[in-house]
C-alpha cells in the first residue's frame, strides 16, 4: 500500500473509530488468502473507545476472484452477525463498500492472535495434549454459527431457495463444471451418486462454507478466530461438518478426522453441549463426498484463473493440479461407503 493510501485510510478511520487522531504504521501483506488479500496494519489511536495501539487486518479484493465468493460488504455483514451470535470472530470495525479510500472495497477488523497454519495445526506434536479440548471448542464454534437461521434482514443478500440444500448445491456443481473448458467425468459421476443418495431435507441454517483447518485461528486449546466468511450461505448444518472432516483438509494427518486436528467424537461433544441437540452425525460420510467434489471444482476454477492469464500465481496453478487427487478421493470414498453398506 502506498503512503498516500495509508494517509487517506488514517483520515477515513478517525470518525469511524470515534477517535481524535489515527496514525497507521506500514502495511504488510499477510500469507494465505488465495481469493482475497489480507493486509496487516497497526494503528495508534488517540481518543475514543479504541484509544491505544489497535492491531488490524484490512481485507480487500485480490486481482481476480471466484464468482461464488461474497463481496466485501456482504462478508462484513456476515462477520457482524457471527460476532453478535457469540462466534469467536475478529471484531468487524469499518467498511468501505465502494472502494473510495484505497481504490477497491475493503473492511477492517481486529487482528487475532495465534496461528491458522494448517500444517502446524495438523502435525505439530506440541498441540497433541490439547487436541481433544481444541476439537471440542471447534464444535462449539460450529454450533454457534448454526444458531443463525433465516429469515434475517441483515443477511437478506444471501440467496433463499425452497429446494433442499443438497439439491441447490448439486445444481451449483453442474453449473460450475459446465463453465470450465474441459469435461470431468469422475466428478459428474460423483454428483450423480450424491443426487441418488441424498439425505432427507433439513431446515437451513447459516453455514460458514469454508470451515476448516486453515480458516481457524488457534492458540493452544483455544480458538481465537473463525476466518474467511466469503462462501457463507444458508445450508444443511452437516455440510460444514463434512467439509472440515473431508480428507482433503486433514493435511496428511488422516487418522484425525476433524481437519487433521482431532476426533469426531470430540467435535460432536462440543457441538451438542453448545447447541443442545444432535444433528445427523450418521450422514458425515455423505457430506465428506460432497465436500471432496466441491473442493475439486473450486480447485479447477482456481487453476483456470492461472491458465486464463487473469492472475499469474504459482499457488493458483498448483491448486488446479489438486483436482486430480480429489477425483481419485471421490471414487475411493464412494467405493468404501458401498463396501461398508454391503
Amino acid at each position: 500500500m502506498t503512503p498516500q493510501q495509508l494517509e487517506a485510510l488514517s483520515a477515513w478511520l478517525v470518525p469511524r473509530l470515534q477517535a481524535d487522531t489515527v496514525r497507521l504504521g506500514p502495511a504488510s501483506k499477510m500469507s494465505g488468502g488465495a481469493i482475497q488479500e489480507n493486509w496487516k496494519l497497526d494503528a495508534e489511536v488517540a481518543g475514543g473507545p479504541h484509544a491505544g495501539t489497535l492491531a488490524l487486518v484490512l481485507r480487500t479484493d485480490a486481482p481476480s476472484g471466484v464468482s461464488v465468493s461474497h463481496p466485501r460488504a456482504h462478508e462484513f455483514a456476515l462477520l457482524r452477525a457471527a460476532f453478535a451470535a457469540g462466534v469467536t470472530v475478529p471484531e468487524p470495525l469499518a467498511l468501505d463498500p465502494e472502494g473510495a479510500v484505497i481504490g477497491k472495497p475493503f473492511y477492517l477488523m481486529r487482528r487475532a492472535a495465534g496461528t491458522a497454519n494448517a500444517r502446524t495445526l495438523s502435525r505439530d506434536a506440541a498441540l497433541d495434549p490439547h487436541r481433544a479440548a481444541l476439537t471440542e471448542a471447534i464444535g462449539r464454534e460450529l454450533a454457534r454459527i448454526h444458531s443463525i437461521a433465516p429469515p434475517r434482514d441483515d443477511l437478506a443478500f444471501l440467496p433463499t431457495d425452497p429446494r433442499p440444500p443438497v439439491a441447490r448445491r448439486l445444481d451449483e456443481f453442474r453449473t460450475q463444471l459446465d463453465a470450465l473448458p474441459d469435461a470431468y467425468p469422475a466428478l459428474e459421476w460423483g454428483i450423480r451418486w450424491l443426487e441418488i443418495n441424498a439425505p432427507e431435507n433439513r431446515a437451513s441454517v447459516l453455514g460458514h462454507g469454508d470451515f476448516r483447518c486453515g480458516n481457524l485461528m488457534v492458540d493452544g486449546a483455544a480458538v481465537t478466530a473463525v476466518l474467511d466468511w466469503e462462501f457463507a450461505g444458508w445450508s444443511d448444518p452437516m455440510e460444514d461438518v463434512g467439509w472440515i472432516c473431508a480428507r482433503c483438509w486433514r493435511f496428511g494427518a488422516d487418522a484425525r478426522r476433524v481437519g487433521g486436528i482431532g476426533d469426531l467424537d470430540d467435535l460432536r461433544r462440543g457441538y451438542e453441549a453448545e447447541s443442545g441437540h444432535a444433528p445427523a452425525w450418521g450422514d458425515v460420510d455423505y457430506w465428506e463426498v460432497l465436500a471432496t467434489v466441491r473442493w475439486a471444482i473450486i480447485a479447477l476454477h482456481q487453476g483456470e484463473r492461472f491458465l486464463s492469464g487473469e492472475e499469474r500465481s504459482m499457488e493458483l496453478a498448483l491448486t488446479g493440479r489438486k483436482a486430480v487427487e480429489m477425483e481419485f478421493d471421490v471414487l475411493t470414498q464412494i467405493r468404501r461407503i458401498k463396501e461398508e453398506r454391503g
